[in-house]
C-alpha cells in the first residue's frame, strides 16, 4: 500500500467546491476571460483560492490582493505557486492595505472583482480607459458605490443582492460561522448567555437564530422599526438600545455600518462582556477609540487567542475578539463561511464576471443585482450536483 498524500486545507476546500469545479472545467474549454486582466480585492483564504483558480482556468490574468486583516499566508503561497500574482500580505494597517489597493488599480485591469468597494472607489476617483466593469461582493460596498454610479458608468453586478447570497451565505453561513468563531475564540458556553445582536438583516437573522438555537437569550437591536418588528415577531427580545447593551454578556455587530458600539457605551457595558464584529469593515466597534479612552486603565492581550481585554478604572473588563475585525476570518485558525455557501456565492461571482466580460451589458447595469437568469442557472446547477 502506497503512502497517503499529505493534503492541505486548500485541497479539502477545493474538493468541496463542486460547483466551482464544474465551472472551471467549462471555462477551460470556453476561455471567457482570454486576453483580459482581472484585479481582485477580496479575502484571501482557501475558498477564495478555489474561485481564483476557476477564473484563471477561464484565461484571466489575475492580480490579487486581500482585505484588511484577513489575508492568510498559506493561501498567498498557494496562489503564487499556481502562477497568480498576489500583491501585499496580511495587515491591520489601513494605510499599508491602501497602498496594496493602489498598486492593484495602477495596473489598469480590464475587470475588477471587488469586496467592500475599495477598487471601484479608486477607479471612480481616477478613471482610466479600458475597464469593462466587474462585480461587487458585499452590502457595505454596494452602499458605498451607489452614489458613485455617474462616475463609474460601467456594469457592476452586486453579488450580495442575489437572493442566493442572502439566504445561503448571509443568513445561514454567516450565522453559523460567527457562532463557530465565538466558540473558537473563547471556548466558553453559550447556554443561558444574554446575547445582543446589532442588525437584523440577513446576517443578523442567521446570527440571532444560531445563538438562540444554542440556548442563549437573544436580543436584537435595529434602527429600522419595521425590521425591529420582524425580529420581535420572530420571537426575539427587542429592548431599547441602552437596555440591550447593559444586559449583554455578548454583543455582536452585523450591520455593515461604522460606530455601532462606541466609547459612549463604555459606562453601559457589563463586567466581562465580549464584543464581536461580523461586519465587513472593522469600524462597527470603535476599538481604537476604546483602547485610548481615559476610563480604560490598561489593556491585557491574549495574543495567541486573538483576544484583548480592556480593563476599566472601576475594575470592569471588556473582552474584544479579533481587534474588532470580522471575527469569522480573524483569530486562531480562521475558517470563514462554510465551503458549500461560498461555492454558491463564488459561482455567482464567476458567472457574473463571465457576463460582464461578454460586453453585453451597458452603463444601466452599474451597481445592480445579479441578473435573474444567472441566479436560476446557479441554483439549478447546485441542485443537480447535490440532489
Amino acid at each position: 500500500m502506497s503512502e497517503p498524500d499529505v493534503l492541505t486545507r486548500i485541497d479539502w476546500v477545493r474538493q468541496g467546491c463542486r460547483l466551482l469545479a464544474h465551472i472551471a472545467d467549462e471555462f477551460a474549454r470556453t476561455k471567457p476571460f482570454a486576453g483580459l486582466s482581472m484585479a481582485t480585492g477580496i479575502h484571501l483564504e482557501p475558498k477564495t483560492a478555489a474561485l481564483l483558480m476557476t477564473l484563471k482556468a477561464g484565461g484571466a490574468q489575475i492580480i490579487a490582493t486581500g482585505n484588511l486583516n484577513s489575508t492568510q499566508p498559506a493561501t498567498v503561497d498557494y496562489l503564487r505557486n499556481q502562477g497568480i500574482e498576489v500583491i501585499g500580505a496580511q495587515t491591520r494597517d489601513a494605510k499599508e492595505h491602501g497602498a496594496f489597493l493602489d498598486s492593484i488599480i495602477a495596473r489598469r485591469p480590464d475587470l475588477i472583482l471587488d469586496n467592500g468597494g475599495d477598487l471601484f472607489a479608486r477607479y471612480a476617483s481616477s478613471p482610466y480607459a479600458g475597464l469593462i466593469g466587474g462585480t461587487k461582493e458585499t452590502t457595505s460596498g454596494r452602499t458605498r458605490l451607489e452614489p458613485m454610479r455617474p462616475k463609474i458608468g460601467l456594469p457592476v453586478l452586486v453579488i450580495n443582492d442575489s437572493p442566493i447570497k442572502q439566504f445561503a451565505e448571509n443568513r445561514h453561513a454567516v450565522g453559523q460561522s460567527l457562532f463557530e468563531s465565538y466558540l473558537r475564540f473563547t471556548n466558553r458556553s453559550t447556554n443561558g448567555k444574554r446575547v445582543t445582536v446589532f442588525g437584523y438583516g440577513a446576517c443578523g437573522r442567521g446570527t440571532a437564530a444560531c445563538f438562540r438555537n444554542a440556548f442563549s437569550a437573544v436580543s436584537v437591536v435595529d434602527i429600522e422599526p419595521v425590521t425591529a418588528l420582524e425580529a420581535h415577531l420572530d420571537g426575539f427580545n427587542t429592548p431599547q438600545r441602552g437596555d440591550a447593551i447593559r444586559s449583554a454578556d455578548v454583543i455582536i455587530t452585523v450591520t455593515g455600518h461604522p460606530d455601532i458600539v462606541t466609547v459612549a457605551d463604555l459606562p453601559l457595558l457589563k463586567d466581562g462582556v465580549i464584543l464581536m464584529n461580523g461586519g465587513h469593515f472593522p469600524q462597527e466597534i470603535a476599538v481604537d477609540a476604546m483602547r485610548t479612552h481615559p476610563s480604560v486603565g490598561y489593556v491585557d492581550g491574549y495574543a495567541e487567542e486573538g483576544i484583548e481585554t480592556l480593563v476599566l478604572d472601576d475594575g470592569r473588563r471588556v473582552h474584544v475578539l479579533g481587534a474588532g475585525h470580522m471575527a469569522n476570518l480573524a483569530g486562531p485558525r480562521p475558517l470563514g463561511n462554510t465551503v458549500e455557501s461560498m461555492d454558491l456565492g463564488f459561482a455567482l461571482q464567476a458567472r457574473c464576471l463571465e457576463r460582464v466580460a461578454s460586453r453585453t451589458l451597458d452603463s444601466s447595469a452599474c451597481v445592480i443585482p445579479v441578473p435573474r437568469d444567472i441566479d436560476a442557472a446557479v441554483a439549478s446547477a447546485y441542485l443537480e450536483i447535490h440532489r
